[in-house]
């Protein structure tokens, strides 16, 4: 029994410690310059407004600089309406809290940015009138974030509670955010339980420190100091930290 018990540890250990040293290792051989000199240009993702008349809604997710891109992505939200000719953008960064002021940051960057040189990921692309229907709630979600004024990078709250937060509030975005978006299981208010990012499910979660979420876009995921290991059917993928998905 016993050692039937530590083949079990064993086998989580390598499948928790594997995905970790692979992004590890493909953090420190990439060549990304300082962010301060790091591209933050388009990534040519989001449609021209000019050619592109309909309400679009879209949510990314790029690797963040430094040592911290081995295991967690930075995740935004961008959105235009009908007709109009330049898109909004909404992220929550870090550094603003230390004077004081809102970390949620309004069009600090284009719709579709690299991130210091990370390439962006698309994670939602909602068009048509769902995307105008899901506008106004979206922009409501944005302004009711509980934390404007707070950011830790770890466990939360961060970027990807921003987000995920947004996604809870507007479940037509079926947002799935990627087991390295680290914050994302971070509660606000202190709660433990809510509904998953994706809208449909049920999350369980200590202060984004311990959890476990079942739900339609997540499948089922646990989480453990932020580090989220789980299977998705929708479709099949293994969610592993510091890799993300990998799957179909």
């Amino acid at each position: 029994m016993r050692q039937g018990r530590r083949g079990v540890f064993l086998l989580l250990g390598l499948v928790v410690a594997l995905p970790l040293l692979v992004s590890t290792a493909e953090t420190a051989t990439a060549d990304r310059p300082h962010w301060s000199v790091a591209r933050r240009d388009s990534a040519g993702l989001a449609p021209d407004p000019a050619t592109t008349p309909e309400a679009v809604v879209q949510v990314y997710a790029a690797r963040t600089h430094g040592w911290r891109g081995a295991v967690a992505v930075h995740s935004w939200i961008a959105f235009k309406e009908e007709g109009a000719e330049r898109y909004v953008r909404f992220d929550v960064v870090g550094w603003r809290a230390r004077y004081g002021g809102s970390v949620v940051v309004r069009d600090g960057w284009v719709a579709d940015a690299y991130w210091a040189g990370a390439e962006p990921k698309l994670l939602v692309d909602l068009r048509g009138e769902a995307a105008a229907a899901a506008i106004p709630r979206i922009r409501a979600a944005i302004e009711s974030y509980p934390h404007r004024e707070q950011y830790r990078s770890w466990p939360g709250p961060n970027s990807n509670t921003f987000t995920a937060h947004i996604g809870r509030a507007v479940p037509e975005l079926a947002l799935d955010l990627p087991p390295t978006a680290i914050g994302k299981d971070y509660l606000p208010n202190g709660d433990v339980l809510a509904k998953p990012p994706g809208g449909a499910g049920i999350q369980l979660s200590l202060f984004g420190l311990a959890g476990v979420t079942l739900g339609i876009e997540e499948g089922v995921e646990f989480n453990l100091l932020g580090l989220a290991l789980g299977l998705d059917l929708n479709p099949p993928a293994l969610r592993l930290p510091g890799v993300g998905r990998v799957g179909m």
